[in-house]
């Protein structure tokens, strides 16, 4: 899974189809997850609410963005995750224009076995997969 929120000061249609379909390949490329079965949500704000440093992106002009991926603990290493974090930071700022440095990406690592998607915990999709 897969959140987005931006906000950017100049609007433009089709930007939340954009910033999800290139988290979900870069999720691919660079942290090897499946894009079948990856669902990402993607949320605008307005830049007016929007504060870094205490000054609003409306004001600085920029655009901004939080992104957070759930992944199971232990599938990726540091560099893969840095990777995705550098690659997703240049993508968005190609999509939405220049970003604040404030914008965020967090993998977050989840215990397999506390995280799951169809009623399956990752845990259980891992041992099913196992070959005998």
């Amino acid at each position: 899974m897969i959140q987005i929120r931006f906000a950017t000061p100049s609007p433009a249609a089709g930007r939340e189809a954009a910033l999800a379909a290139c988290a979900a390949q870069l999720a691919r490329q660079w942290l090897g997850k499946d894009p079948s079965v990856t669902a990402v949500l993607v949320e605008r704000a307005d830049p007016a609410n929007w504060f870094c440093a205490g000054i609003s992106l409306a004001e600085q002009s920029l655009a901004a963005f939080w992104l957070d991926i759930r992944v199971t603990e232990g599938t990726n290493t540091k560099d893969e995750k840095a990777a995705f974090i550098a690659a997703i930071f240049a993508a968005f700022g190609d999509v939405l224009g220049p970003l604040h440095a404030e914008s965020y990406v967090h993998v977050v690592e989840a215990r397999g076995d506390a995280y799951g998607y169809g009623g399956l915990t990752q845990e259980r999709r891992y041992i099913a997969a196992r070959p005998v």
